[in-house]
C-alpha cells in the first residue's frame, strides 16, 4: 500500500493512460491520453493534494507493477528529498533486500510483485508445507469500508485473539502486525503476540518477504496457528508474523494485515510455499466457496462454505477462471454505456480483486464511458480522470466469461470528492496500462460475487437492495 507521502508523487501528472481509437457512442468523444510534459512543476499545495481517488489509484498501479505516467518522472526533480526518503522505512531491511537480489539474478520478477521470500542461514528448514485441519459448515463476518470505501475490513480470530484484517482476492499471504515490530510500528495497530497463544507453532527456518514496486511491503518469520474466521476454522494455519513492515501499512491504523485469498501459487513463503485460509479450509467447507458482498459506504460480509441467496437478485452466472497467473482471472469480451450499443473488446481478461479500490479496465472502456459524461477531463493535479461532482454517471456493463454483462452502477463509479470544495470528483473507473484489468471494489459495490476454488469459477449477480 502507498503512503500518503508517496501520493504526492502523482502532483506531476499531466495525464493517465494511452490514446486509443474512439467508438463511436454518443456526438461527444473522450480521449484517455498519456502526454509527458518536460516543463510541468507544481508546488505542493494542500489544497489541490491528492485525495482518496489519487491514493486509491497508485495503491492499484503499485500492487500489479504497471508504469506510472512519464509526467511523474518528468517532475522527478520537483519531488522533496525528504518525502522519497521518507517514503518508506522497510527499504534496506535485509531480507527485501536479499528478496529483490535474488529475483534480479534469476530474471523471473514477478508481474504482480516484487516479491520473494528467504530464511535465516544455516537454520533447518521445514521438509514441508504445514498440514491444516478445518471446521466443516460456514463462517461470516462483517466487511466494514474504511473511509470513503477505500478498502473493507474484517475479524478474524488467530490463536484466540481477535484482529482485524484487511481481505484480498488479489494476493495469497497471510501476515499480520506482531509484537515482534518495533514499538513506532505497532502504535495504533492490533498485534499479534505469540507468546500469548497455546497454539502457535514456529515453523523453523521458515520466512516471508513481500516487496511491492515501489519499496514498500512486509516481511518477517513464519509460524502455524489456529485461524477462525466467522466459525470457518483452520488448525496449523500459516501465519505470517511481521518484524518489519513498510509505513505505507504502518499508516493504516485500521487494518492489522492482509488475509490473502488469491490461489495458493503466489503465497510467498519460503522456502516452502504454504496454503491460503480458503485453500485449507475448503474441502471442509459445506461448500468449496467464499463470497463478497461489499457494500458502499455501509457493511456487508464475506462469507465462507455458503452462498446466500437473500443477497442478491435472480440467479448467479458463472465463469471459467484462468488460473495461470495465481489470480481470480477471467474473459471480457464485450461492454456498453448506459443503453448504448454493445461493443466488442480485443479478448481481454480481468482479475476480481477485493484488494483493490478502483476498477481499472481496458482504455477503450475507459475513453467510451466518459465519453458520455459531461466535463470529465484528465486532471494532472488530481493524477486521474475527474468530472463536476453533480455529473449524472451512466452505467457500465462489462462482459464476464462470455455468458454475463455485469452492471456497474454509475453512482458506485462517482468515487469521491478531489478536495474540500466538493465540486469535482474522482472517477472509480480509470485506466490501466496493461492486460488483464483489475475489476476492484468499485465493481464489488455494484455485483455480489462468489468464488469457487472446487471447479475454479466465478459467479456474480446484482446486489439485492
Amino acid at each position: 500500500m502507498p503512503s500518503l507521502l508517496q501520493c504526492f508523487f502523482l502532483l506531476a501528472l499531466v495525464s493517465l493512460v494511452l490514446a486509443v481509437p474512439q467508438p463511436k457512442l454518443g456526438k461527444r468523444s473522450f480521449k484517455v491520453e498519456r502526454v509527458a510534459n518536460p516543463h510541468f512543476r507544481r508546488a505542493l499545495d494542500h489544497k489541490r493534494a491528492p485525495g482518496a481517488g489519487t491514493r486509491a489509484l497508485v495503491k492499484a498501479y503499485r500492487k500489479y507493477g504497471m508504469e506510472l505516467p512519464r509526467g511523474m518522472v518528468d517532475a522527478d526533480g520537483n519531488i522533496p528529498a525528504a518525502v522519497k526518503v521518507a517514503a518508506d522505512e522497510l527499504v534496506g531491511h535485509p531480507a527485501v533486500e536479499e528478496a529483490k537480489a535474488k529475483a534480479k539474478a534469476k530474471g523471473k520478477a514477478n508481474k504482480t510483485k516484487t516479491a520473494s521470500s528467504t530464511s535465516t542461514a544455516g537454520a533447518t528448514v521445514a521438509a514441508a508445507a504445514s498440514t491444516a485441519a478445518a471446521s466443516s459448515g460456514s463462517g461470516t463476518v462483517t466487511a466494514t469500508p474504511e473511509s470513503q470505501d477505500v478498502e473493507y475490513l474484517a475479524p478474524i480470530s488467530i490463536g484466540g485473539q481477535s484482529i482485524v484484517m484487511d481481505f484480498d482476492s488479489g494476493s495469497s499471504d497471510l501476515w499480520v502486525f506482531s509484537t515482534q515490530l518495533s514499538a513506532t510500528a505497532q502504535k495504533g495497530h492490533t498485534n499479534f503476540d505469540t507468546t500469548k497463544s497455546t497454539t502457535f507453532k514456529t515453523m523453523t527456518g521458515a520466512a516471508f518477504s513481500i516487496s511491492y514496486g515501489d519499496g514498500s511491503g512486509a516481511a518477517g518469520t513464519v509460524g502455524t496457528d489456529t485461524v477462525n474466521i466467522g466459525g470457518a476454522t483452520v488448525t496449523n494455519q500459516a501465519i505470517e508474523v511481521a518484524t518489519a513492515v513498510s509505513s505505507s501499512f504502518v499508516s493504516d491504523t485500521n487494518s492489522n494485515g492482509l488475509v490473502g485469498l488469491a490461489f495458493s501459487k503466489l503465497n510467498t513463503v519460503s522456502p516452502t510455499q504454504q496454503k491460503t485460509f480458503f485453500d485449507n479450509a475448503m474441502s471442509t467447507l459445506s461448500q468449496p466457496v467464499f463470497t463478497a458482498d461489499l457494500r458502499k459506504g455501509a457493511v456487508g460480509s464475506y462469507e465462507f462454505g455458503n452462498i446466500d441467496s437473500t443477497k442478491f437478485n435472480g440467479s448467479l452466472s458463472w465463469a471459467a477462471v484462468n488460473t495461470t497467473t495465481g489470480f481470480w482471472q477471467f474473459s471480457n469480451s464485450k461492454f456498453s454505456v448506459g443503453t448504448g450499443a454493445t461493443t466488442a473488446t480485443d479478448g481481454t481478461q480481468a482479475i476480481a480483486d477485493t484488494g483493490t479500490t478502483l476498477m481499472l479496465a481496458s482504455s477503450a472502456i475507459v475513453s467510451a464511458y466518459y465519453s458520455q459524461v459531461s466535463g470529465a477531463a484528465n486532471d494532472a493535479s488530481a493524477g486521474g480522470i475527474t468530472f463536476p461532482c453533480t455529473a449524472t454517471l451512466p452505467d457500465l456493463n462489462v462482459d464476464v466469461g462470455g455468458n454475463y454483462m455485469a452492471l456497474v452502477r454509475g453512482d458506485d463509479i462517482n468515487y469521491a470528492p478531489v478536495d474540500s470544495t466538493g465540486t469535482t470528483c474522482f472517477g472509480g473507473l480509470q485506466a490501466t496500462t496493461n492486460d488483464p484489468q483489475i475489476w476492484g471494489d468499485i465493481m464489488f459495490k455494484s455485483q455480489f460475487v462468489a468464488f469457487n476454488g472446487g471447479n475454479n469459477s466465478i459467479g456474480m449477480a446484482p446486489h439485492q437492495s
